[in-house]
Formats: C-alpha cells, sequence, structure tokens
C-alpha cells in the first residue's frame, strides 16, 4: 500500500529522521518500494532518488529497487542507462512484466512505436492485469495512426474490465477518427444491451446520432444518460445543444441551466443560452445572458460579437461600436469583426473608419466582392476617386465581368472626365447586366443626368433588346 502524509507511518518518518540525523537505519526493501513510490507520486523526484541509492545500498540485489531507479532515469531521459539496466533484470528475470512495460516506454519516449507494442506484447504474456497493458497497446497504435488496432485492443481492455469506461471512450474515439459513426452506433447498441445502466454509453450513443443529424434519436440516448445519472453535467449540454437543433429553444434553455446548477457556470453556457433567446425574439434576456458570458471570460470575442449584432438590430450603433471593439481587441485578425466595425461607422458617418476596415478586410485576404465595392463606394463619397479607381482595378482582376465593378468604374471616369474609357466601361457593364446600370443612377447621379450618358444607355438597349 502506497504512503500518505496523513498516516501515522513509522518507515516514512523514520526515513525522514534519518535523512536529517545522517543515522544510517535498516528498511526492508518492500518498506523503501513504498517511501519511494511516495516521493514520486508527491513529485519530490530527488528524495526518490535518495531513497533508491539508500535502498539498493542496503539491497543491492532487490530487482523491485533496479526498476524503480530505470523509471527514474526514464524520466530524466536517460534512456540509454535505463535499456542498459533493464537488459541486465531482463536477464535475471525474464518473466516480470514491469521490465517489458519499461522498456515499451523508452520505445515509446523514441518514436519507436511498433518495437513498442512489441515489448508490450511480451508484458501481456506475463502479466495478471491484462486490461492495462491492452489499453497501452492501444495507446501506441494510436500513435500510429492504426486506428483499426488500437480499437481491437481497447475493446479487449472491455472483455476484461466491462466498466472500464477510458478504453470505451477510445474505442469510441478511433471510431470517430475513421468517421465511422453507424459502426460506433453498432457498437454502442450492443454494449448497452450488456448493461442499458451505462450513463457513459448513452451519452456516447447519443453523440454519434447527433454527428448524423438525426436529432430525434440523440435526444433519446441523452435522455435516458440524465435519467440514469440526473448530474452527468456533459449529458445535459449535449442534450441542450440537440434540442437546439430541434428549435426547441425554450427547452433548450432549461436544460443549459441545469448545467449551472450542477457545476461551474461557463461562457460558453451563457452564450447558448444568449443565442436561444435572441431566437425566442427574447432580445433582452438574450442581452443579459450575452454580458453574463463575457463577464465570465472577457475574452470571448463571439460573445462581443452576439452584442454587437443585438445592438445594431436595436440601432444602438454607439453601443455596437464599443462592443465590436472589444471583439478586435481580442482577435484583429478577423475580417468578420471588421466588416461588422464597417457597417457600424458608416451608419455613423464615421466614413474614414469605414475606409480603413474595409482596408483591414483586404488585408486579411477577405475578397469578397462586397468589400472591394463598399470600399470603392466610400472612397466617391469622400471624393478620393484615385484611390476608389486603384481599388476597383484590383478588383477588376479577382473578379472579370462583374456588372457592379464595370458600373463603378465607368462612373468614376466619367467624374474625372475621361469619356473614351468611361464608355467603354459602361457598355461593358451594359452587355453583363442591363438592368444594373441604375447603379450609376444612385452613385453618381449627376453623371446619369448627362445626355451622353443616357443617349449610350438608349442605344445600347435600342440595338440589343
Amino acid at each position: 500500500m502506497s504512503l500518505t502524509p496523513k498516516e501515522n507511518n513509522l518507515p516514512l518518518t523514520k526515513f525522514e529522521s534519518m535523512l536529517k540525523t545522517n543515522s544510517v537505519y535498516f528498511f526492508d526493501s518492500i518498506e523503501f518500494e513504498e517511501i519511494i513510490h511516495y516521493y514520486i507520486d508527491s513529485g519530490k523526484i530527488s528524495l526518490a532518488k535518495k531513497a533508491i541509492l539508500l535502498g539498493l545500498k542496503q539491497h543491492p540485489n532487490s530487482i523491485l529497487l533496479k526498476l524503480l531507479r530505470a523509471e527514474l532515469m526514464i524520466f530524466d531521459g536517460e534512456f540509454d542507462e535505463a535499456a542498459s539496466l533493464l537488459k541486465e533484470l531482463q536477464a535475471i528475470e525474464p518473466t516480470n512484466e514491469e521490465i517489458y512495460v519499461q522498456q515499451a516506454s523508452i520505445f515509446s519516449k523514441k518514436d519507436k512505436h511498433q518495437q513498442a507494442i512489441d515489448a508490450l506484447k511480451i508484458a501481456l504474456l506475463y502479466t495478471d492485469d491484462e486490461a492495462d497493458i491492452l489499453a497501452m497497446i492501444g495507446m501506441e497504435y494510436l500513435f500510429l495512426d492504426n486506428f483499426d488496432e488500437a480499437r481491437l485492443n481497447f475493446a479487449k481492455c472491455l472483455k476484461v474490465d466491462f466498466d472500464d469506461y477510458s478504453s470505451l471512450y477510445n474505442v469510441i474515439y478511433c471510431f470517430d477518427m475513421q468517421s465511422q459513426h453507424k459502426e460506433a452506433i453498432e457498437y454502442l447498441n450492443e454494449y448497452i444491451d450488456k448493461d442499458p445502466y451505462s450513463e457513459v454509453a448513452w451519452h456516447q450513443l447519443g453523440r454519434q446520432y447527433f454527428i448524423l443529424e438525426n436529432y430525434t434519436e440523440a435526444l433519446r440516448a441523452f435522455d435516458y444518460a440524465v435519467l440514469i445519472d440526473e448530474s452527468f453535467v456533459g449529458a445535459y449540454l449535449e442534450k441542450a445543444k440537440t434540442l437546439e437543433q430541434l428549435k426547441e429553444y425554450a427547452e433548450a434553455i432549461e436544460n443549459y441551466k441545469i448545467t449551472i446548477d450542477l457545476d461551474d457556470p461557463t461562457s460558453f453556457v451563457y452564450l447558448r443560452i444568449g443565442e436561444c433567446y435572441e431566437k425566442l425574439h427574447k432580445a433582452t434576456l438574450a442581452i443579459q445572458y450575452y454580458k453574463k458570458a463575457v463577464h465570465e471570460d472577457p475574452l470571448l470575442d463571439k460573445g462581443w460579437l452576439a452584442i454587437t449584432e443585438l445592438s445594431i438590430i436595436n440601432k444602438n450603433y454607439y453601443k455596437a461600436l464599443f462592443y465590436i471593439n472589444k471583439a478586435i481587441e481580442i482577435d484583429e485578425k478577423n475580417s468578420i469583426y471588421w466588416r461588422k466595425y464597417a457597417e457600424i461607422n458608416l451608419k455613423l458617418n464615421f466614413f474614414e473608419e469605414a475606409v480603413r476596415a474595409f482596408q483591414n478586410c483586404i488585408l486579411l485576404q477577405d475578397f469578397d466582392i462586397a468589400i472591394w465595392v463598399g470600399l470603392s463606394d466610400v472612397l466617391c463619397y469622400l471624393g478620393d476617386y484615385k484611390d476608389a479607381l486603384i481599388n476597383l482595378k484590383k478588383a477588376s482582376k479577382v473578379f472579370k465581368d462583374f456588372a457592379e465593378l464595370e458600373y463603378r468604374l465607368s462612373g468614376i471616369y466619367f467624374k474625372t472626365n475621361n469619356f473614351s474609357k468611361g464608355k467603354k466601361h459602361l457598355i461593358t457593364a451594359l452587355t453583363i447586366d442591363f438592368e444594373y446600370h441604375n447603379e450609376i443612377k444612385d452613385l453618381f447621379p449627376e453623371v446619369y443626368k448627362k445626355q451622353q450618358i443616357l443617349d449610350i444607355i438608349n442605344d445600347f438597349k435600342n440595338t440589343s433588346f
């Protein structure tokens, strides 16, 4: 049995007294083993090493103490020295499983996972605890991305210990990594047939149905999970997410709130509750929970964005600007936030800031045509036709034969008295989409009023229709 600091344990007390007084006391090898394990478990590695050295002085032939020495060598990265010691021990005691487990540990740390597996398979021949060794083999196969073999070994663990939920999770993880969700469902149903009161299996079954978008079956599985274990926070969360997919927002909120009662609240849960209230058209409650989300996690940029969106809907543009700035402070590389920043600044007639926002979107490789068009329109409004023209020319290299760009190019050329280029782009635009020509009227009303422009449009209409 391992020692604990609360125990009135004479060997540990005697050992620490020996270290303080430089006296020498005798301990049997089992006592040394317990002392060493206590220090390792407590993270007191230097004391564990002292105990091993003293232990080997008193018991130079102890295999157990030498194995503990090898374990600490591996911990310190002294792989060659540990391997040499383990080889000596193997010659002395070839049926000791722990030797092969430690050899496997060295191979694994050197990324020689197949050799680690080979060593563990030898350990499996001599162990009384098959489940532990099988789980180690499974993990080594995971390192090799061999999910079939990993799954088979974790499944063997469950045959040895049916309640080994760690192995059950790993079996399902292997199915997930291969996108074998139907096979996972079949496996879980077989498991549930043997143990219908396994809340973990029901929870995992619900997850698989959720991934396959079979929300009705997912909900049924999560219902069983929380029925079996009324304090299963993860199952309530998944149930709530499923109810959202089924558009049962009020019930989803109830389940999210249960998780808050059972465990510490999280920003994720507050955010989800806020979104559910928003979908129920309860904006006041939605904002209340979004604010709780960002209070819980001030770096939750999605929370700041959600408050921004509702502020825009409520036409509280100054508040929206404050909140979107919070999101940008957290993630200035997110073009969605800069788009929203541009939208808000346009509403507030802060055109220079809108220009900066659109330019940042382009710098972030957001090449949506709406960005180019928005930038050129604001530049034109500010009278900066030169930069607007440069921007539109860049856009036309990305978006060829787009009427939105051609009409704007023609308008700028007409506006800057370059009639020939203006006419060329106008005819191109009319050819692409004649019905869209009112764009000139909206963006460049003084250009549209010119008889020469109207003549080009009418001539095109008469010859083309």
